[in-house]
């Protein structure tokens, strides 16, 4: 006789072990957006961003649920009707009987969250959060820690572009390619916000996403005054790596699909990971030689 399948508050449950949502930020929206919580879940689906095209695969699989990094509202709203593109959202998933969770800096900070997720990627081992929780210091915003092995910024950077998804935007570099680098920091999403707190670690290189002009600009810049070496600006840290926002994040996917399954633990459930790359930029076109 087969076991009968978890409802979707069971599985809930056990998201929110995983991602307790009091570890949210204080702006942030996480949690079960639409569902009821009666109903058996036997498909997960897992994606980056709940967009028209993952609402649609999501659909087309027969999922029971999409679990989302990102939030469909972060601020208020005073309509869901299907005249506007996220109450579009909102009305395909209800008709397919599909729910919907957000875990986002809940699952920014926690153990095999999307921080642990990008440091392993990296190679970043005896590894802290670079800005660690008040009550649980396991749990934080990034993580810090030396690399796996030695190496150059160059080969480093080319890692990184290896181990996360293809974007339009590729790999950011602000740095002395051949310059040594043996730690780093990681944050993933939009991380300027951070620089402070790299700083303080001296950690020699930084990979976050959505690095703004000005910010950017200042922390190097600060970095070559205080360079320790006045023939090589160019070499004082730390370095950045910019990527994608998308890509920094996507690696979590596969730790939560398989940690939901673990807490769930009959094998009723199944689970996928959306491969769409829902990264808005789609082109880039490179500047002609002068």
């Amino acid at each position: 006789m087969n076991a009968a399948p978890p409802t979707l508050a069971d599985v809930v449950s056990v998201l929110e072990d995983l991602y307790p949502p009091s570890t949210a930020e204080g702006w942030d929206a996480v949690g079960l957006v639409t569902g009821d919580p009666s109903r058996p879940v036997r498909k997960v689906l897992f994606a980056v961003d709940p967009v028209a095209d993952v609402v649609a695969e999501a659909v087309d699989w027969g999922a029971d649920l999409v679990v989302t990094h990102h939030p469909l509202f972060l601020r208020g709203v005073h309509s869901v009707a299907a005249t506007t593109f996220k109450g579009a959202v909102v009305h395909r998933l209800l008709t397919a009987g599909c729910g919907l969770y957000v875990a986002h800096t809940n699952a920014d900070s926690a153990p095999r969250g999307v921080a642990d997720a990008l440091a392993d990627l990296v190679g970043l081992t005896d590894r802290r959060p670079l800005v660690a929780h008040v009550e649980d210091v396991d749990r934080g915003l990034g993580r810090v820690g030396r690399l796996d092995h030695p190496t150059t910024l160059r080969e480093f950077a080319e890692r990184v572009a290896q181990v996360l998804p293809a974007t339009a935007q590729g790999v950011r570099v602000a740095g002395d390619l051949d310059a040594p680098v043996s730690t780093a920091a990681v944050v993933g999403g939009s991380g300027d916000s951070l620089f402070d707190a790299v700083r303080a670690t001296a950690a020699d290189v930084y990979v976050t996403a959505d690095l703004r002009h000005h910010p950017a600009s200042e922390l190097r810049e600060r970095a070559a005054f205080e360079s320790p070496d006045p023939e090589r600006p160019q070499a004082g840290t730390p370095y950045l790596v910019d990527v994608a926002h998308f890509a920094s994040e996507w690696p979590w996917l596969a730790y939560a699909a398989a940690d939901l399954a673990t807490g769930l633990g009959d094998g009723t459930v199944t689970t996928k990971v959306s491969t769409l790359v829902t990264d808005p930029w789609t082109h880039r076109l490179g500047s002609p030689e002068r």
